[in-house]
């Protein structure tokens, strides 16, 4: 498993704190809290992650989410879904059963805006704070310690687990009450949606006509058509690089819950369905795992 990247720290008090789920994301996180001097105790479903994390960064590791979370002042979580978060936080040996009162759970879990509802409830119940924080940034945003964070819930359990997610964070952000933070993270992906599709289209566009793509997107990247994904993902899609970065599969989850939330709300989404539907293409294509760019196999220039 690679470091993260060096970064400096603020001074702050030193807490316990849990984190569930080291996956590309989740792994380098609980690293930078580690790193911070939080007193870091780690659970993976496969006990073997967490024991390679202990080994890079100390700390220790729990054989289930209750005993990772006793004591811990906040649990921090990244999994893959809605079933994947209630595994890991209900039940007799979920997170919740094992945490004190006045402990706060916050959810880096891309998942809906109802399943934080549901959350926030119980944890409410059990006088436990609730925080639904999905991240953007991806896998580098994660390792450098440069991640944004869309949160939902209480001011006063905002302000406390601010501090202490900005090890690894670049910006941290109450958008609403329970729920608005996955809602944000639904606008994000729809927003990347569609720009990854009209990048794609440009790129095969100008290809199509005999153009120097790379000489091309030199040049727009400095006006009105520069954004993230044409300036960290258009050299790698021309030249056909797909191995890396953040997941069809993925990005097909997120979509999906886009398009359930707008079902719901009655918004309009027709660009995202029809780019859930090129996802789909790339899928059987064999792409489920390729980075979300590879949208621009489908035009068949990569």
């Amino acid at each position: 498993m690679a470091s993260i990247n060096a970064r400096s720290y603020d001074a702050q008090p030193a807490l316990r704190v849990a984190f569930l789920g080291l996956g590309v994301m989740g792994f380098p996180m609980a690293g930078h809290l580690a790193k911070a001097g939080h007193d870091v105790t780690v659970y993976n479903r496969s006990p073997a992650k967490a024991e390679a994390w202990v080994a890079e960064f100390g700390g220790q590791s729990a054989p289930t989410p209750r005993q990772a979370a006793s004591g811990a002042q906040i649990v921090f979580c990244c999994v893959g879904n809605d079933d994947d978060l209630r595994s890991v936080v209900l039940g007799e040996d979920g997170a919740f059963a094992g945490m004190d009162a006045g402990a706060i759970f916050v959810d880096h879990t891309t998942a809906s805006a109802q399943v934080a509802r549901e959350l926030f409830a119980i944890a409410s119940e059990k006088s436990l704070g609730f925080v639904d924080a999905p991240v953007s940034g991806g896998q580098a945003g994660a390792q450098n310690g440069k991640l944004t964070v869309m949160c939902g819930g209480t001011p006063e359990h905002f302000e406390a687990i601010r501090p202490v997610a900005l090890n690894f964070a670049q910006a941290v952000t109450l958008l609403g009450e329970s729920g608005a933070g996955q809602l944000s993270k639904m606008v994000n992906q729809i927003c990347i949606a569609g720009l990854v599709q009209a990048l794609s289209e440009g790129i095969a566009f100008g290809q199509a006509a005999g153009l120097d793509m790379a000489k091309v997107l030199n040049v727009i990247d400095k006006g009105a058509a520069q954004s993230w994904q044409m300036e960290n993902r258009g050299g790698t899609m021309i030249e056909g690089r797909f191995d890396f970065g953040f997941a069809v599969d993925w990005m097909r989850k997120d979509l999906g819950l886009v398009l359930d939330e707008a079902k719901r709300n009655g918004a309009r989404v027709p660009v995202t369905a029809l780019v859930d539907q090129f996802y789909a293409d790339v899928q059987q294509m064999g792409g489920r795992r390729w980075d979300t760019s590879s949208l621009i196999r489908r035009l068949g220039k990569t």
